[in-house]
Formats: C-alpha cells, structure tokens, sequence
C-alpha cells in the first residue's frame, strides 16, 4: 500500500491546470466550485464571519488554489477540494463504469442498503453520522466515529480501537480535506474499504491506497444542485441534483 499521505501529492497534480474557477458556493453544507465541471466538497462547519479572500477566486487558474489542500486553513482545504473535484470528476471515465445505485429510504444512504447483505454479523465502523444510519443498527454491530460526537457516537479518538477491528470501514472522503485520510487508512487496512460522498474524487488511484470501492456522486441536475447547495441543502441534494454510484477497484 502507497503511503497515505501521498494522497495530497497525486490530487494537487490533478489540480495543475490553467482552467479558470468560474464559481465558488460556501454553503451550509456543501461547498461548489465550477471550473470544468462541477466539483463539492462538504464544507467545513467552522463558525466564521467572513473569509480573507473572498472576492478573489473567480478567474483563478485552479492551479493558484490546488495547493490549499495541504492548508490547515479549512476553508482554503474545502475550496481546494471542490476545485480539483471540478478537474478530476468531469474527466474521469470512472463514472461510466460504476452503477448507479437505487435510491433507499433516505437517497444518502443507498450506499449502506446496497452493502447490507454482506454486513450482517460484521464488525462494521463509519467515519461521519449519516443522517438516518440509526435505522440499521439492528442489523449489523455498527460503530459510527465522529469529529463531533452525538450521543451514541464514538469520538475521533477511538479510531484508533475500532478500526483495526472491524470487518468494514465506510470512510468519509470529507477526510481527505481535514486530514484524518491517512491514519484512518492505515488503521483500515485489514477492512474492506468504501471511500465515499459528495467529496470524492473518482479515482482509481485509490485502489493503491487500500481502498476497495469508491461510492460517489454523479451530477444529474447541476442547475438544481447549484440552487440548492446555494440554500443551504444538506442531504436534499440527493433529491435535487446527484445520485450516488458505485465502483468496485478490486
């Protein structure tokens, strides 16, 4: 397995490119960036007044901002991460190849619907709460792991004990842009891996990471994705503007 950390490298590669952003959205929820095609990243859910920079990123060569997926700054991570989205997923021919999966009870979680013949009795860890992951407790010993813990949730801290443990790991790729990707990875590493959401990159370089599928997201309505991440939509956007697919890089 590749060293983890050299994630940043091959992604800030993708970014090096003339392409000028055409638009940024910090939203609630979600971050956009249009350049080639349209990019998300989640945003970063730190309370903020206003931004340094902003009024300056429209006209940008993406190269100018790619480097910010090394910042510790988490919006300058977030922005980057939605701009190399716009880069890599409106080229990448890996959307063509995965299948498009049905959408379950909630849209956002057909990831798990689709897995969930193969987890029962499995010692299964998610990185992120899912909103109406609790519907599947009963069926599978699940651990959700969160930066910001709810009650029933596990801290960041306990990684470090779940993961090596458990059968499978569905990691957010919101933890590219915050940083956690590499350890999580390396503690993954006897675990089937689905790296997934709104802020993958469709990549098959991952599969040199240790990840076993890629669960992303597909635009189908990019005006209505755009209103709506522009309103502040979390999970909505599943009804108004992507569908989730699924690759196997095995």
């Amino acid at each position: 397995m590749i060293n983890p950390k050299k994630i940043y490298d091959l992604l800030i590669d993708y970014g090096q490119t003339n392409t000028p952003v055409e638009e940024i959205i910090i939203g609630l929820t979600w971050t956009l960036c249009k350049a080639e095609g349209i990019g998300l990243c989640m945003s970063p859910g730190i309370p903020t007044r206003t931004l340094s920079w902003s009024g300056t990123l429209v006209n940008q060569p993406m190269q100018e901002l790619s480097s910010w997926l090394r910042s510790w700054d988490a919006y300058q991570a977030t922005v980057a991460m939605a701009g190399i989205n716009a880069i890599i997923n409106h080229n990448s021919p890996l959307q063509q190849e995965a299948i498009a999966l049905p959408g379950a009870t909630s849209a956002n979680l057909s990831v798990f619907e689709h897995f969930l013949p193969q987890l029962q009795g499995k010692q299964v860890s998610v990185i992120g709460r899912y909103p109406g992951l609790k519907q599947y407790e009963q069926q599978m010993n699940i651990n959700v792991i969160e930066l910001n813990p709810t009650p029933g949730d596990f801290p960041a801290t306990a990684s470090e004990y779940l993961l090596p443990e458990s059968d499978w790991v569905f990691l957010t790729a919101t933890s590219i842009p915050n940083k956690t990707f590499p350890r999580l990875v390396e503690l993954s590493r006897d675990a089937t891996v689905v790296l997934m959401g709104p802020t993958l990159p469709w990549l098959r370089e991952f599969a040199d990471f240790g990840i076993n599928y890629l669960a992303g997201v597909t635009v189908s309505n990019s005006t209505a994705l755009r209103q709506t991440v522009a309103e502040g939509g979390g999970v909505r956007i599943f009804e108004t503007g992507v569908q989730y697919h699924l690759l196997s890089l095995g």
